[in-house]
């Protein structure tokens, strides 16, 4: 009897602590059940909007002056003036340096009372020359005197011509000693003092001082070889913009106009170079400088534009998920036309209006179902601000 009561107590025990491991094993299913989402993937997003869009070619370029003129002298003596500060601005025909003028002075002098001289021996001789005709004709003097005495009037007259490229030699010379600014500019370091003796028109003939001229200036910069057709297809149009920016790419510095494409390709660097004019009355630009060049090739009016962050890369080329009203997204095919400043402008596949997804796209496949975790009202996605043209897409 005894025995019995012991094995009816274990059964119970047994079935208690089978009850309670059922228990404690549902409950751990029901913890490890995967929740459940049916908001969808939470995503954010941005409105594609409509704006004018400048189409640009980049390139690396740098400041060239219009004209740099290293400034010697044609004539050798002392420096008796200096007429010029370092780094002054300077008009063309400004005087710079003067050259002791007295010896030149006395040469031009000196062709003048040769000539004045020659003049009178001149007259003389046309005087005779006159007396000797009408003897002539009078048969009072023999015919080959006359014709001495025309070539001797005919002599004179070529040594005075001889003796005026004398006199313009010597005024050039004295002219010469006042050397001037040959154009507008900006004078350099200068190279010579007060007394200095300078040579003229050698090898060794020293640099007085360098006027570099900077109004206007030109960049010069470099683009792909790839890129020529297009440029030279746009210049068809008229000409074209260019902008010059500071270093890091933010700032614009001025806006000029392309003047030419280099007439060969550099066929180590594949690169071509083209040169851009600048009116730089502000003297922004600076000979030696280096810029980033934006040419401006066209504006595409009302472009659709989107974050970049919005296009994806696949093997088919460029995608980005627009949301339907459904809150379900598609992966739609795009053709990106160019990228600026985190904005990218669309050439086909999306319209104005349509919501694109901006992150949260590596959980995404077609069909799923999206929220918006930060929705942007419509079009504030991106800034409308009016551009001017050729105004780079965004600042």
């Amino acid at each position: 009897m005894r025995r019995a009561l012991l094995g009816l107590v274990g059964l119970f025990i047994v079935a208690g602590a089978a009850a309670a491991f059922y228990h404690q094993f549902a409950q751990s299913r029901q913890g490890a059940a995967p929740p459940q989402n049916p908001a969808g993937v939470p995503v954010r997003t941005a409105v594609a909007v409509a704006r004018d869009v400048p189409v640009i070619l980049r390139g690396l370029g740098q400041v060239v002056a219009f004209n740099t003129v290293a400034v010697k002298s044609r004539v050798e003596g002392n420096i008796t003036k200096v007429n010029f500060r370092e780094g002054q601005k300077v008009r063309a025909g400004d005087l710079l340096i003067q050259i002791d003028p007295r010896p030149y002075q006395a040469a031009l002098d000196q062709a003048k009372a040769v000539l004045a001289k020659d003049q009178a021996a001149l007259v003389n001789a046309e005087a005779d020359l006159q007396r000797y005709s009408k003897l002539l004709k009078r048969e009072f003097t023999p015919e080959q005197q006359y014709t001495t005495q025309k070539s001797t009037v005919a002599q004179n007259t070529a040594t005075i011509e001889n003796d005026q490229t004398q006199i313009d030699a010597a005024a050039l010379n004295v002219e010469y000693a006042s050397i001037k600014s040959p154009v507008d500019g900006i004078t350099g370091i200068r190279q010579v003092d007060l007394g200095n003796l300078v040579q003229a028109n050698s090898n060794n003939a020293q640099t007085l001082v360098t006027v570099t001229q900077i109004e206007p200036i030109y960049v010069v910069f470099t683009l792909p070889e790839a890129d020529i057709q297009r440029v030279r297809d746009a210049m068809q149009g008229g000409l074209l913009r260019v902008q010059a920016f500071d270093q890091s790419d933010q700032r614009e510095i001025a806006a000029g106009a392309l003047n030419l494409i280099d007439n060969a390709v550099d066929p180590t660097t594949g690169t071509v170079r083209l040169k851009a004019e600048f009116a730089n009355k502000d003297v922004a630009l600076w000979p030696g400088q280096f810029v980033n060049a934006h040419l401006v090739l066209e504006t595409v009016r009302n472009g659709v534009n989107i974050p970049s962050a919005a296009v994806q890369t696949g093997l088919n080329g460029s995608y980005a998920y627009v949301v339907k009203p459904d809150s379900t997204v598609e992966m739609r095919p795009i053709k990106v036309v160019q990228t600026e400043n985190n904005l990218a402008l669309i050439g086909s596949g999306l319209r104005v209006g349509e919501e694109v997804v901006t992150a949260g796209q590596y959980r995404l496949e077609p069909g799923a179902k999206v929220q918006v975790s930060n929705p942007l009202a419509q079009g504030a996605s991106l800034s409308v601000t009016p551009m001017a043209e050729g105004q780079s897409v965004a600042r």
